[in-house]
């Protein structure tokens, strides 16, 4: 898991390094802004079309060699960006292209990876691996956009590329190593197919491995997740806060530079601040045992009224006051959440109920913008946090209602008959 952990912080800092120069690289290649709007569209597009599909292949692959296979991949992707830059031979269609391959891979890279980092630890300590996952994916973001200013500027534009396919090859070269715990523990003699004994019903024998390939079908991971009401809680949950509470980018530039006639360094201390509030949060996710969709809600509420709050804000030093506890609860929200996830389905099951949420969250990703653009037209910077804040509450408040009332629904016993005699409990109950 350490090495797992050192190998994600390398990889994600070159991810932000690249992410950093796209936008700027397609606007010297197009000085459009919405030619930059549709690049990360493409790339996103490959998530709503066929990121079950994507799922579902991680379900029926062996996932070191999936997650080593689309690393390299991925990684293959960024040399030839990096080619192109370098030789002046990068126009639009070719970037859209590379944009698309980009996305499309990352629909098996994206869960893969998840879910190896899990098979790493023991299943008590899964919400301590993502929390631990969340911190370096903070620390490497962080990393990654300074690295990147200094790349570029002694390097150039194609040296970000560059470093971000060398790291894709240092997880490459670091998962053969890797040994998951179901892995230490098997017998030699059990199959790879699961933990039980031959013919056991998880799959163990010849048997229930020619039922596991039949059953991995996307259609089973998507009907898992509908009749599972925590997960589509957990899905309205995430979307509402992601759609109306996660554009910081957006709002929070507008507020500084706006109503608080703040400047660009002002937002930076902003962005400062979120971004330690994200990395004490990811700490604090780190100590999570037992996370649910009930604590989801209540952090995402909490992160909703302060949100309102920062709408308010009658000065920048009020706003930083706000903003970080905003951050830590959203980022300790998002720990809980994305470990629901990856442990409420059976480990059979969690490649395609990852797919299917990326189609999810591709949908917001891409219906967020544009939503939150036109609050902003009609009601502002301020509006559009405190309407958003509280839309988020009110949408916890109104599940958590619900659910209360499902709760306590009367449940109708059927009496035994008479002179039944009720079997006694043994050991086995």
């Amino acid at each position: 898991m350490r090495w797992w952990s050192i190998a994600n912080f390398v990889s994600n800092a070159g991810t932000w390094m690249q992410l950093t120069v796209q936008n700027l690289l397609v606007l010297q290649i197009t000085g459009s802004a919405a030619a930059t709007g549709l690049s990360l569209s493409v790339q996103a597009a490959p998530g709503l079309l066929v990121g079950m599909a994507g799922g579902a292949a991680v379900d029926r692959w062996p996932r070191k060699l999936t997650a080593a296979v689309s690393q390299a991949l991925l990684g293959l992707v960024a040399f030839t960006t990096a080619f192109l830059v370098a030789t002046d031979r990068l126009g639009l269609g070719v970037l859209m292209a590379l944009a698309a391959v980009t996305g499309l891979i990352a629909t098996v890279d994206g869960p893969a990876c998840a879910l190896l980092g899990n098979d790493l630890v023991r299943t008590e300590d899964v919400p301590s691996a993502i929390g631990v996952g969340s911190l370096v994916h903070n620390a490497g973001r962080l990393a990654g956009a300074g690295l990147a200013g200094v790349a570029v500027a002694f390097l150039g534009t194609a040296s970000a590329y560059a470093a971000n396919g060398l790291s894709f090859l240092f997880v490459t070269a670091v998962i053969p190593f890797l040994r998951p715990v179901a892995e230490r523990a098997r017998p030699p003699e059990r199959t790879a197919a699961g933990p039980g004994p031959a013919g056991a019903p998880d799959g163990g024998g010849p048997e229930g491995r020619e039922r596991d390939d039949a059953g991995m079908t996307v259609r089973e991971g998507l009907a898992f997740f509908a009749r599972r009401p925590r997960l589509v809680g957990l899905a309205v949950v995430s979307g509402v806060s992601a759609v109306f509470g996660r554009n910081y980018g957006l709002t929070l530039a507008v507020l500084v530079t706006g109503p608080l006639a703040g400047g660009a360094g002002a937002f930076g201390t902003v962005s400062t601040v979120l971004a330690v509030g994200g990395i004490v949060g990811a700490v604090l996710g780190a100590r999570l045992r037992r996370p649910s969709v009930r604590l989801v809600g209540t952090l995402a509420a909490a992160g909703g009224l302060l949100q309102a709050a920062a709408g308010l804000s009658p000065s920048l030093a009020v706003l930083l006051v706000l903003v970080l506890p905003m951050a830590v609860a959203e980022s300790v929200s998002d720990t809980a959440g994305t470990t629901v996830l990856q442990t409420d389905p059976p480990p059979h099951l969690r490649g395609r109920v990852l797919g299917v949420w990326s189609t999810v969250r591709t949908v917001w990703s891409l219906a967020g913008p544009p939503a939150l653009g036109l609050l902003m037209e009609l009601a502002g910077a301020r509006g559009a946090l405190v309407a958003g804040g509280l839309l988020i509450a009110a949408v916890v408040l109104a599940g958590r209602l619900a659910h209360g009332r499902r709760a306590a629904a009367p449940v109708l016993l059927t009496p035994e008959p008479t002179g039944a005699v009720r079997p006694a409990l043994g050991t086995a109950a």
